[in-house]
């Protein structure tokens, strides 16, 4: 790691308290790697032998099982994954694929488990973590059971707008066979989803979303203050060929 990026790694909340010796010695054998897209970093099954945590990217964590795929998370930036197989030392449940060039940064599974035990401060950030990874696996649970198909896409593109400020027009990460599989259905009922909603005010073309009528796609998607994370942060990462650079942190990854 190039000493110019120690601090704003330094300030992720899973490191930001630890005592500054601790840190360093993490730090130290510590290293960033740039990924290009379309790579497996990791099968399920493997044992773990790094925590992951994205800088910069986009990162599909997916299983399988018979013949059949599906995606259960997308990785954004800063986020670590996948922190309760390192903490268990245990194997890998999912398959890390990059979606577009990716830095990582590669902490050794083996030291991040002593300094867990050395540092009080590194092991309640992993506390929080872990648990802060469950309520959002409770959320996703949620919005499957509790919502159609067409409701969890409307819900997924006003996540994703207020994850980038608010914005109106963005870029979905990722294929939509990807995107269906995320949200639980066909890509077939995800088209048919994408269709119902140009009546409320959505027009996808491609990857490209433009929400015209935020109100009226609000007013059916009936977004949960309480289910449904409020997050404000620029995600531009996810797009293949996006510049490399350090962004702010997110919500962690179950895991």
């Amino acid at each position: 790691m190039r000493p110019g990026e120690r601090p704003e790694i330094a300030r992720l909340p899973l490191f930001a308290e630890m005592r500054e010796e601790e840190r360093s010695r993490l730090f130290a054998a510590s290293f960033l790697q740039v990924f290009p897209p379309e790579l497996t970093l990791f099968e399920a099954g493997q044992q773990a032998d790094f925590l992951h945590v994205l800088v910069d990217g986009c990162v599909e964590l997916k299983a399988s099982n018979n013949g059949r795929d599906t995606t259960l998370t997308i990785v954004e930036p800063v986020r670590s994954f996948i922190l309760a197989a390192v903490v268990t030392d245990m194997p890998y449940l999912m398959t890390a694929r990059t979606l577009s060039a990716s830095r990582i940064l590669l902490m050794p599974a083996e030291l991040v488990r002593g300094l867990i035990h050395q540092d009080k401060a590194l092991m309640m950030a992993v506390i929080r973590e872990l648990a802060n990874g469950y309520r959002e696996f409770v959320r996703t649970l949620a919005d499957l059971k509790l919502r159609q198909s067409t409701e969890r896409i409307g819900n997924y593109l006003l996540l994703q707008s207020r994850r980038r400020g608010g914005a109106e027009n963005f870029q979905l990460p990722g294929e939509k066979k990807m995107l269906a599989s995320l949200l639980g259905m066909t890509p077939e009922n995800l088209s048919r989803g994408f269709g119902a909603l140009v009546a409320e005010g959505v027009e996808v073309h491609g990857s490209q979303v433009t929400i015209r009528d935020r109100e009226r796609l609000e007013a059916f998607s009936r977004p949960d203050a309480f289910y449904d994370p409020v997050e404000n942060r620029d995600v531009n990462a996810c797009k293949v060929g996006a510049s490399i650079s350090l962004g702010k942190p997110g919500r962690p990854i179950p895991g």
